[in-house]
């Protein structure tokens, strides 16, 4: 026994998880773990790499494969072979999926996803060139070959290129002793489920029963007498935030994908919804900054030509915003005041804007926001920028005039600052609506024209009441 309990202690000491953790205070990979890794790396001592890497979570390959430089990527993945896990390819940014990919021999890449799920497979293929994935395709056993081909064949950001085609599906005659025998010795099966489907022999759809119903009932029992209707399948060409939003709402595990005529062809589970999410949320933050489908990893060549176009469009809208300052050239001149004051007003504008745009963007991705609702969070923004104008209007009004001694130049900044806080909340959410309206992202777009409405409205109201007001 105390063999036994001295083993045990040794195996588990020897996981490398246990003997330190690779990540500091901060979340980052730590320094001395990667820098053990580098040294081994450098002395090509595949063994040490196997011990401290091999066992690693793919989440936790890919943070490491993130920290390492692009040439030590790939001596990792030749030096660790087969100890190298693929799915670690999920976990990192497509810079470096496709650069560590490339760099490996298409019979090497397809010996490495006949292992993987075919979600994952699909993931790490979708990104290669047409001609290598052929070829990739050609090497693997024809039913695998076949799965992939047909998740690929679906449009990208679909639950058709997100779905598992693994899954357990029987008829409805069966009884619950046959699935259980099937479910033991079928080698071809998925490792994890926890659904059973129950389809016709056309592999259409009927229905599905939950594992611990299965394993709950006599053996003599049938199945269509135990199974439920299917909860909310997912057409493979719904997109793939929708078959997120449908998770979100009735709390699924997993959802069955099925085709234009109610076959059964795959599922999708919860941890590949939840990197959904984090993919459209990480899209719509990137988006609204004008960045597009920039990555870390990126090239600047890359990165620079993905901000070049809206940064063209800001500079466009700055122009118009400078042409308006320069119809109140003359009133500019008679007081200086004006000048240091405007770009209060037009700054305060376009953050209140950004605030109401933000939010409606993320409620029509999240499909809060619709026609049954809108006049009332119309009018809710409408009477907070009513509200913040008055309350930063007297503030700075107040601080205006009393910094040039002008009650004037006090009355002038208070009443285009209410103004444009008015202009802002409007502009944040008609905006992003019509922009939805007309089949545009909002999230794209939104950005610039609320911004140049915020500097138009702001730098004309307070200049334009200037004049006026001081002839």
């Amino acid at each position: 026994m105390s063999d036994l309990l001295e083993k045990d202690s040794n195996e588990k000491s020897a996981d490398p998880r246990e003997a330190e953790d690779i990540y500091a205070e901060d979340g980052s990979v730590r320094s001395s773990y990667l820098d053990r890794v580098r040294a081994a790396l450098a002395e090509g001592r595949s063994d040490a790499l196997t011990r401290d890497v091999g066992r690693l979570h793919e989440s936790e390959l890919g943070d490491l494969l993130e920290a390492l430089d692009p040439e030590e990527r790939t001596r990792l993945v030749d030096l660790l072979g087969d100890a190298f896990d693929f799915s670690a390819l999920t976990e990192v940014d497509e810079g470096i999926r496709l650069e560590i990919v490339e760099s490996l021999p298409n019979d090497k890449i397809a010996i490495a996803l006949s292992e993987l799920d075919s979600d994952d497979a699909v993931y790490i293929l979708e990104d290669l060139e047409e001609d290598d994935q052929n070829d990739i395709l050609a090497k693997l056993p024809f039913t695998e070959r076949i799965r992939l081909r047909r998740s690929l064949d679906y449009p990208e950001d679909t639950a058709g290129r997100r779905m598992q085609t693994e899954f357990v599906a029987v008829p409805p005659f069966w009884t619950v002793g046959q699935t259980i025998d099937y479910l033991r010795d079928d080698e071809e099966l998925p490792e994890s489920f926890s659904q059973v489907f129950v389809i016709d022999p056309t592999f259409k759809l009927l229905g599905a029963v939950d594992l611990d119903r299965v394993l709950r009932t006599h053996r003599a029992t049938k199945i269509e007498d135990i199974m439920r209707d299917t909860s909310h399948p997912i057409p493979a060409q719904m997109d793939q935030e929708e078959a997120a939003q449908i998770f979100e709402q009735y709390d699924l595990l997993s959802a069955a994908v099925t085709d234009e005529n109610g076959r059964l062809v795959g599922i999708l589970t919860i941890d590949d919804v939840v990197d959904v999410i984090n993919e459209e949320a990480d899209e719509d933050i990137r988006r609204l900054g004008g960045v597009g489908d920039e990555e870390l990893s990126d090239t600047v060549r890359r990165t620079s030509r993905s901000r070049v176009p809206w940064l063209t469009i800001n500079l466009a809208t700055a122009i118009l915003a400078a042409t308006v300052i320069n119809l109140f050239d003359a009133t500019i001149q008679k007081v200086v005041a004006l000048a240091v004051l405007m770009p209060i007003v037009a700054g305060m504008g376009g953050n209140a804007g950004s605030q109401t745009m933000t939010v409606t963007v993320r409620a029509l991705a999240t499909r809060d926001l619709g026609i049954n609702n809108a006049a009332r969070i119309i009018r809710r923004e409408v009477l907070v920028g009513l509200v913040n104008g008055a309350v930063f209007g007297v503030l700075i009004g107040v601080v205006a005039g009393l910094w040039f001694e002008s009650p004037q130049i006090g009355y002038i900044i208070a009443i285009a600052m209410v103004v444009n806080m008015l202009a802002a909340a409007l502009a944040g959410i008609f905006i992003p609506l019509l922009l939805d309206r007309v089949g545009a992202d909002p999230a794209v777009a939104s950005t610039v024209f609320v911004t140049t409405v915020t500097d138009v409205v702001g730098f004309f109201a307070f200049l334009g009441i200037a004049s006026i007001w001081l002839g």
